[in-house]
């Protein structure tokens, strides 16, 4: 996958608006402030391509991009405090209706700050996603914030939490100094891949 090809295409409220799903597609989800605009800037090698709110969790949008030939899918970030039982109600069913809908789910991208234990939301996305069969690997962000001496510990600790929900890996990454980034690239490369291969196979 060519990662400098990648553009904004546009933010959705509503599921039904979602463009068509006609490519593999990428998903990203964390708490707001987890570093998922900066980790998508970092994997594409751009600055401002993935925009940063000024009022996080008030946006409830799920934003595309089109990266080469797959869609990388910002999903609006959740847990943060000040957010109404409404805003929190839209989330969910944004959430719900995405993952619903008969789309090219290849996988997802399950943000969490490296430096923390999971919040209570991160493992109620866990359960979401290993109840709902979504394969996807964890992104342990902020690993530039970690002593060199806690990066292998840390890596263990959280593929022992991780990896009972169905997680497929877990790859620390930092979106500040590119740590991480040609590994989480090359997972999203293979899963790519893998897909265009099982089409071509179903095809025959």
């Amino acid at each position: 996958m060519n990662y400098n090809k990648a553009d904004f295409i546009a933010s959705y409220g509503i599921s039904s608006q979602l463009p068509e799903s006609d490519r593999p597609e990428l998903s990203f989800s964390g708490r707001s402030n987890v570093g998922k605009s900066s980790l998508i800037n970092k994997l594409c090698n751009r600055k401002n391509l993935a925009r940063v709110s000024s009022t996080p969790g008030k946006t409830a949008t799920i934003n595309f991009y089109a990266v080469d030939d797959c869609y990388f899918v910002d999903l609006p970030g959740y847990g943060y405090a000040k957010v109404s039982n409404a805003d929190r109600e839209r989330w969910d069913d944004l959430i719900n209706s995405y993952f619903e809908a008969q789309r090219r789910h290849t996988l997802l991208v399950q943000l969490i700050d490296c430096r923390h234990a999971p919040s209570a939301d991160d493992i109620q996305m866990l359960h979401y996603l290993h109840y709902h069969n979504i394969p996807f690997v964890v992104a342990l962000t902020k690993a530039d914030k970690l002593k060199k001496s806690q990066l292998a510990q840390t890596q263990e600790e959280f593929e022992t939490l991780c990896l009972p929900y169905g997680c497929q890996k877990v790859v620390l990454t930092s979106g500040e100094s590119g740590y991480g980034i040609p590994e989480l690239q090359a997972v999203l490369n293979a899963a790519v891949a893998a897909e265009y291969e099982a089409n071509a196979e179903d095809a025959e």
